[in-house]
């Protein structure tokens, strides 16, 4: 598939400008839970996986060792790398209406086969496609709710629905406590039902985004500004329909573009490593410290739960719910914050405190005082502060770099986040948890964890972008730009 499109005529638009005057209205939250659903079946899909790991090593399921558990973990986040590599591409390419479609598919296909594995290697290769979905869902889906919300809520709803994770992962550990439960369900039966609650989902969703737009600003880059118009135009009626009312829109906000619709990779690296190397480390650094801690945590913590305070695993998913209550009202809390206070304050505040509450956690954890209960308290507070420093990382990175690549920047920090802070966690977690006599191994693992996170608020508060409030192409112009009033630093 060639990527060079010649350039058209330059086109002076209005789009941007229009989009982001609008006030909130029915078409914002059709977006926020149509494409917001993305996150909860990811939460959903980690949930069951980590809860149902204890019964996967039962003679009676698949008769999985603590390595070999970490490793479906490593295949599914291996998959979120692939597809977020793939799918980041085609969604700067092909648009991002297209691939939002293409990918929930992909994933609820995938993700209803690994309920019926035979075998280890079986439902490695269908967790491994299910997270290709997942992570092609992550570029495709932040792309679009940064470019159809208004600036003055980006920040808040991107942060809010990114923490929605936590819904799914709140519905998936509700539902172990059932499907889990040797009572109600055999062994070999629960945790492949339990596989099949997200593409229950996932269907209803699909039905629900035929209705979400291309992104206008996709359009007017890809010489279809016309369309792009269109779809503001219908949105601005339903907002006046509605009783709404719209600001003016001044000319000086007009736009002009070329209409170049693809970038090669060489014009990605120079954009990124040349004119934008600050940014560009930032969201490494942001991206690989937030993965590094959740994916070792949460992959993990039902393994800690019955290894060393012998909770049973039909009982698991009690002590997870308050852990994911905790994660998702942190963004719904805070989220309002990076709008307000600003996105370089917050993010420090986020990463560091979370990351010096695990130290004392993990340093309790060793001195053998925490029990089931007092640990999930203090992982409670913790990820209410880094969870929403967690959702602030896909929002930097989906909001500092141009429209014309910013698929494909979501889904390099995303891939380069996991291949180094994410994929081995959960086997290493996993690892230092071993029999559960020893607490050494994972204390030690907590503190590494919590460094990291700890160095990711140090970083942020030198290389934040102040994009609060800021629209799009002010914060990063767009490469097809001919002449504007926008402008933008290089760094």
């Amino acid at each position: 598939m060639s990527m060079k499109n010649p350039e058209s005529a330059p086109v002076r638009s209005l789009v941007p400008a229009r989009m982001d005057r609008l006030p909130w209205s029915r078409f914002h939250w059709l977006v926020v839970i149509g494409l917001g659903v993305s996150w909860i079946l990811d939460g959903l899909e980690i949930q069951i996986a980590s809860s149902v790991s204890p019964v996967l090593q039962l003679h009676a399921t698949l008769g999985l060792s603590a390595a070999e558990i970490g490793l479906i973990g490593t295949a599914y986040l291996a998959g979120e790398v692939g597809g977020a590599l793939v799918f980041g591409r085609l969604t700067d390419y092909l648009g991002r209406k297209r691939l939002f479609i293409w990918t929930l598919a992909l994933y609820l296909l995938a993700s209803g086969i690994s309920g019926l594995s035979p075998t280890l290697w079986f439902l490695l290769l269908f967790r491994f496609i299910a997270g290709a979905g997942i992570g092609g869902e992550y570029t495709a889906i932040n792309s679009a709710i940064d470019e159809l919300i208004p600036s003055y809520y980006r920040g808040r709803v991107d942060i809010a629905v990114n923490g929605t994770y936590w819904a799914g992962a709140l519905i998936g550990s509700a539902s172990t406590v059932f499907l889990l439960n040797p009572r109600l369900l055999s062994v070999n039966l629960g945790w492949r039902i339990g596989f099949f609650l997200g593409p229950v989902i996932g269907v209803i969703i699909i039905y629900i985004r035929r209705y979400i737009p291309e992104s206008p600003r996709w359009l007017m880059i890809h010489g279809r500004n016309a369309e792009a118009e269109r779809i503001v135009g219908e949105i601005e009626e339903g907002v006046l329909r509605r009783g709404g009312k719209l600001a003016s829109v001044p000319e000086s906000s007009t736009i002009e573009v070329t209409g170049r619709a693809a970038v090669s990779y060489y014009q990605i690296t120079t954009t990124m490593l040349r004119k934008y190397p600050r940014r560009s480390f930032l969201g490494f650094s942001m991206m690989v410290t937030q993965s590094f801690l959740y994916n070792a945590i949460f992959f993990s913590y039902a393994l800690v739960l019955s290894h060393f305070y012998h909770i049973a695993a039909d009982h698991i998913g009690y002590f997870f719910i308050p852990f994911a209550v905790g994660n998702l009202i942190g963004p719904l809390l805070l989220g309002g914050l990076f709008d307000t206070i600003g996105r370089r304050k917050m993010i420090t505040f986020t990463y560091c405190i979370s990351g010096i509450l695990l130290a004392i956690s993990g340093a309790l954890f060793d001195a053998g005082v925490l029990s089931a209960v007092t640990q999930t308290i203090f992982w409670c507070v913790i990820f209410f502060f880094a969870s929403a420093g967690a959702s602030s990382a896909y929002l930097t990175v989906s909001e500092i770099f141009p429209l014309e690549l910013r698929g494909q920047a979501i889904s390099f920090f995303f891939a380069i986040a996991q291949l180094v802070g994410g994929v081995g966690a959960p086997l290493l977690f996993a690892s230092l948890i071993g029999s559960g006599h020893n607490p050494g191994p994972l204390t030690l693992g907590y503190y590494v964890g919590a460094g990291v996170m700890f160095g990711g608020g140090v970083i942020a508060w030198f290389f934040a972008v102040n994009a609060e409030r800021t629209s799009l192409e002010d914060v990063a112009q767009p490469l097809s730009v001919a002449s504007a009033s926008h402008t933008s630093p290089t760094s």
